[in-house]
């Protein structure tokens, strides 16, 4: 099992750069961050977690530009986000960068899709709520179409795009219907999330990697029934808290991937929780 981390990277932390390369050199499989692009004062939306919302929320870099460095500086890290807010960005942009980190790592990065959680962060960049899920499916759509090795425009019900040159593609090759990047999708297990994954996906990032028992089942008839490769489905439980029993457990499911959660903190802290994690490597 590939051991992999995220951390909450923000102006308070120990810098990209300096923990891709302590993670590549202690033999950890990757790094994926998360975004927010800011957290509106007002919050009226609550914590997911329960309490105050962390300070962290609010000062997170950005993951493309930290991941760009990361990827700079070593040779065989993956790179992930966990998760890119896909509604909340401009597709075609956002294809240009996933697709330019993507080349320039030789293939490394996977694009981890969330449909999040802040109500006003999403409104401010004109998101109606309830169609969230229905923005982020239309948006891969599109940046699946500027990715295609063949110029290929895409109408949707959210927004659209010409036949165009659109250059760099990304390094990974097509794979059943899925291109461009390795995409895995975060959210609650539920029927309408894994008709997602099984339409546009690579698998799942399950966030604390909890109740896998009885959702992967489900997930694997829905990704059977869409006619998708049985051994192709990719499952990452995601932000985990490690112990001996849950990993052996995520290996008895068949897992070959967990991101293990790495304290929002300064250098000093989060090489002393590396050093715990060597024991999982």
């Amino acid at each position: 099992m590939r051991i992999s981390t995220t951390i909450f990277l923000t102006d308070e932390t120990v810098t990209p750069v300096r923990l891709a390369r302590e993670l590549e050199q202690r033999g950890f499989g990757g790094l994926y961050l998360p975004e927010h692009t800011h957290i509106p004062v007002s919050r009226r939306t609550p914590y997911p977690m329960g309490g105050e919302l962390p300070r962290e929320y609010g000062r997170t870099l950005d993951p493309f530009v930290a991941l760009g460095q990361a990827a700079a500086v070593t040779e065989r890290l993956t790179l992930g986000t966990g998760i890119t807010l896909v509604a909340q960005h401009d597709p075609i942009d956002l294809a240009k960068q996933a697709a330019t980190l993507d080349h320039l790592s030789g293939g490394r990065f996977t694009l981890g899709v969330g449909y999040g959680w802040n109500v006003e962060e999403a409104a401010d960049h004109g998101v109606e709520w309830p169609t969230r899920r229905d923005r982020v499916r239309d948006r891969m759509a599109l940046m699946r179409a500027l990715w295609a090795d063949e110029s290929t425009g895409y109408a949707g019900a959210f927004g659209s795009v010409q036949a165009s040159e659109a250059y760099p593609k990304p390094f990974q090759r097509p794979r059943g219907p899925v291109n461009g990047p390795r995409t895995l999708i975060g959210g609650g297990a539920g029927p309408k999330l894994f008709a997602h994954i099984a339409e546009y996906a690579d698998g799942w990032l399950p966030i604390g990697g909890g109740g896998l028992t009885e959702s992967l089942p489900k997930l694997r008839a829905a990704w059977e029934e869409a006619g998708r490769d049985p051994k192709g489905l990719q499952v990452v439980p995601y932000a985990v808290r490690p112990s001996p029993g849950k990993l052996a457990h995520y290996a008895e499911l068949g897992i070959e991937e967990v991101v293990l959660q790495l304290p929002p903190a300064d250098e000093p802290e989060v090489l002393r929780t590396l050093d715990a994690y060597a024991a999982y490597l």
